[in-house]
């Protein structure tokens, strides 16, 4: 058990994540998913190179940075992220990820994301080993997983990748780190209670929140779901 930010690592949270929401009625949405639970908000940034999807950029984190005090998680699945973090963090971004395979000088990034006085994240896709981030794990704030290939939402859960979170785990232990471990892609009611018992602490959701019904409540459902693993855990 360790802290981060002055909070025991294994609370888990949910952090909606907007590229399932309806972006005409994004802060509504955002709010009502916030209501429900949702302590952060995770932003999918997408430039149609890295991955094959263009989605959002700073203006909208500048938005939702009105519409919300909640933290803003923006994930940079964006080639050569040096150049658009300094306007991500103008834009009101609380915590900013970048994928090991996009960084060419991985530590300089990530010390590039610190000195804007925000949490730095590493991101790792299905199939990149957790080995390849052991020089950079005592600079990490959290590291995402990805549980599917990254590029668009509503996507099938890989539980492969949960064999990553167990060895994050224990090198966080065995080296007396304290990032937190974050999952993304295909979470849902029935791969929560797996992803939770792995190790999980951070779990992003989007067609689970936003995909249908009302995000408060699919909010709520997950929260609890995951609430009841995590008990099991200890």
């Amino acid at each position: 058990m360790c802290v981060w930010n002055g909070r025991i690592s294994t609370v888990i949270e949910l952090a909606p994540s907007i590229l399932s929401a309806d972006f005409a009625r994004l802060a509504e949405q955002v709010l009502s998913a916030v209501a429900g639970g949702g302590s952060v908000v995770h932003v999918d940034v997408m430039d149609g190179h890295f991955v094959p999807n263009i989605t959002l950029g700073p203006p909208i984190v500048k938005s939702l940075r009105k519409a919300t005090k909640s933290v803003l998680d923006c994930h940079l699945m964006i080639e050569n992220p040096d150049q658009y973090i300094p306007e991500f963090a103008d834009a009101g971004a609380d915590w900013i990820s970048v994928h090991q395979e996009a960084c060419r000088h991985l530590n300089r990034t990530l010390d590039l994301i610190k000195s804007h006085d925000l949490k730095a994240g590493v991101v790792i896709n299905p199939a990149t080993p957790v080995e390849t981030l052991s020089e950079v794990l005592d600079i990490v704030d959290y590291v995402l997983v990805m549980s599917v290939n990254p590029g668009f939402g509503g996507q099938k859960f890989i539980p492969e990748v949960l064999n990553k979170v167990r060895k994050l785990v224990d090198l966080r232990t065995t080296r007396r780190l304290d990032y937190r471990i974050e999952i993304d892609g295909g979470v849902a009611l029935d791969t929560i209670p797996e992803i939770v018992r792995a190790g999980v602490e951070i779990l992003v959701a989007g067609s689970a929140v936003f995909g249908s019904g009302d995000p408060k409540k699919n909010v709520e459902k997950l929260l609890k779901v995951a609430t009841k693993a995590n008990l099991q855990r200890a």
